[in-house]
């Protein structure tokens, strides 16, 4: 299995060169027109994404999650919801990154079958990163006014942490 997974990628190349040969496209051309464009995009977005690594940075470092997880603890501990899988749902909407290296670490601590463990798991993915996902879409585009595609998306993501809890209660 590891030969094989090794030797997809070049087997693909190989298809499309041989490919691009038989349909008698200038493969060095167009490989060149593609990275060129693919500079552009990079180019275009990379303010978004510098913006949205300081904000994230700004938040995470503002301790303003410990502050709301301290004062809504006693209701969550009455419905059986780990207080550990709270910084995931809410870093979750923001950067997927940053929500995988919590859900490694409740992983590390608690174990991947543990209840925390596959509610990490079903919560990753259920959810979006969509302040991520605006940010970067929107903001390569151009488009200042997002409407309703923040709220919307925040509240698919309330939905699927929601339903992530209720679906690994039932099962797990």
């Amino acid at each position: 299995m590891s030969t094989i997974s090794k030797l997809i990628i070049p087997l693909f190349v190989l298809f499309v060169v041989f490919y691009a040969f038989k349909k008698k496209v200038m493969i060095y051309d167009t490989f060149l027109e593609g990275a060129k464009e693919g500079l552009i995009t990079v180019f275009h977005i990379f303010p978004s994404i510098i913006a949205m690594v300081f904000a994230i940075n700004i938040f995470l470092n503002s301790h303003l999650l410990e502050t709301m997880f301290s004062v809504i603890s006693p209701i969550l501990t009455k419905i059986n919801l780990p207080l550990n899988i709270l910084p995931m749902a809410f870093v979750r909407p923001i950067s997927g990154t940053a929500s995988l290296a919590i859900m490694n670490d409740i992983f590390a601590n608690f174990g991947p079958d543990s209840f925390v463990g596959r509610l990490a798991s079903t919560i990753q993915g259920c959810t979006d990163t969509t302040i991520y996902v605006l940010a970067l879409y929107f903001g390569s585009i151009k488009i200042n006014k997002t409407r309703h595609a923040l709220s919307t998306g925040l509240f698919a993501d309330f939905i699927g942490i929601i339903a992530s809890f209720i679906v690994v209660s039932l099962i797990f």
